[in-house]
């Protein structure tokens, strides 16, 4: 029987990884790194004003890749109409790597209802923080554990290589059924016309309805002054999506609900076979339109997750966990924004989180029009939010009452070519942190 010790996988999400570090005067640039397809409608001029190809250099620092520089490349409205791709490289002073390629809404073997979205990422990253086993100055404590000590973490360089290909077939009920791809009209970055949810509480009426499934391969390595760990994993997951989103880059009504299974069978070269069910349902509420505000919107979002298959024994070791970012983990750059990525980890996790999101009459970019060629902002967005959440050993409702983390915080969002980036600044009792990335936080 394979074995991984109480602990995590040592990094990020290969599209997180790189983004949530970098300057925020690089804001209208490095978004694009990670996200142009995942935001981009699927309207041609009609939602983008004509911007089908970006090719922007960028540089930036930060504590793995040093002095960094980079180059992304993305086409929209291709290899088909409503398809993406993009790709970026980038390097740093100290020796950090990374080569990632991304492709969006890719329609396959002429079939109008199946797409698929395929990514790949190979990186090295120095100098990082993992919260896994192995710092001497917590044995017999488990990092990432709802009470472990914040400082619990080893720290190494380490590589990671990412594919994961995501086939989704758009079932033929509510606005899917005449919508296969989005016709979203906007004007000035917010939805005129062609919404595709809201209109009710009734899939068979309104929203996009997916059935997905994600083979998934990653392998992770760290190697530091407290030692070395090696983690793969390979398998698949399935999803069943209800998107009754408006708009989802811009949401101002309506909900979507998720439910997936993820399951690695143990196969090739994996750490261990497990099992992992998560669910998520988020809400929009308009409060509607003042002469200073042209939208005004409540998020809210609640999140749960349950590694079936974990199985701790005697001498502390976990059998059938998954990986930390795969299974019930909190912290990072969409659930307990204030705490570090993956700070917390366990068999189960709760999660809980409101915001407010304004969008002013008022844009200052609007004051200089050649820095607006280059990076067509036609939002801004001020946001006010709070979030609760814990893990648990198991999954239990008087579990999740007690000693619960919570942190809040404020961001700034901006609608920058077809895309939406955020800074999220959030505090919290012994932490602070600043989050950056591309799209809203929910059903990401």
């Amino acid at each position: 029987m394979n074995k991984t010790k109480a602990a995590g996988t040592p990094a990020e999400v290969p599209l997180s990884a790189i983004v949530r570090r970098l300057p925020l005067l690089l804001l209208g640039l490095t978004g694009l790194t990670s996200a142009w397809a995942q935001e981009a409608p699927n309207a041609g001029d009609s939602a983008l004003g004509g911007d089908r190809e970006l090719s922007v250099p960028f540089a930036f620092w930060n504590r793995s890749f040093g002095l960094a520089a980079g180059y992304v490349h993305a086409l929209n409205a291709y290899p088909q109409p409503q398809a993406s791709v993009l790709g970026s490289v980038m390097a740093g002073t100290k020796g950090s790597a990374l080569g990632f390629l991304m492709g969006r809404d890719i329609r396959l073997f002429g079939q109008p209802r199946l797409f698929v979205d395929p990514i790949v990422s190979v990186g090295y990253f120095g100098n990082f923080d993992a919260y896994i086993n192995g710092n001497p100055s917590f044995a017999g404590q488990r990092a990432g554990a709802n009470d472990s000590d914040k400082n619990n973490f080893v720290t190494g360089n380490g590589s990671d290589n990412f594919f994961r290909m995501r086939f989704k077939y758009v079932l033929p009920i509510g606005d899917g059924r005449d919508q296969i791809t989005p016709n979203y009209q906007l004007s000035d970055g917010l939805l005129a016309d062609g919404g595709t949810g809201g209109h009710s509480f009734n899939p068979l009426t309104s929203g996009r309805t997916f059935l997905e499934l994600r083979p998934f391969y990653r392998s992770l390595r760290i190697s530091g002054d407290q030692g070395s760990a090696h983690i793969a994993t390979n398998g698949v997951d399935l999803i069943a999506f209800w998107d009754n989103r408006d708009y989802p880059a811009s949401a101002s009504r309506g909900n979507s609900v998720s439910l997936q299974v993820s399951r690695d069978f143990g196969a090739l070269n994996s750490s261990g076979s497990w099992t992992n069910v998560s669910g998520e349902y988020d809400h929009y509420i308009s409060l509607g339109t003042t002469p200073a505000f042209r939208q005004r919107v409540i998020a809210l979002d609640f999140w749960t997750s349950d590694s079936t298959t974990w199985k701790q024994n005697p001498d502390g070791s976990i059998d059938h966990r998954p990986p930390q970012y795969a299974g019930s983990t909190l912290g990072g750059l969409f659930r307990m924004r204030a705490f570090p990525s993956q700070r917390f980890s366990d068999k189960a996790a709760a999660y809980a989180s409101a915001e407010l999101r304004l969008i002013p009459e008022w844009n200052p970019f609007n004051a200089w029009p050649k820095l607006q060629e280059h990076i067509g902002v036609r939002w801004i967005q001020l946001v006010g939010f709070a979030e609760v959440g814990r893990v648990a050993p198991k999954w239990s409702f008087a579990e999740f009452r007690e000693d619960m983390k919570w942190d809040a915080g404020v961001g700034v969002r901006v609608w920058a070519k077809g895309l939406v980036v955020r800074v999220d600044s959030a505090f919290a009792k012994g932490s602070f942190s600043v989050q950056m990335m591309v799209s809203q936080p929910f059903q990401f």
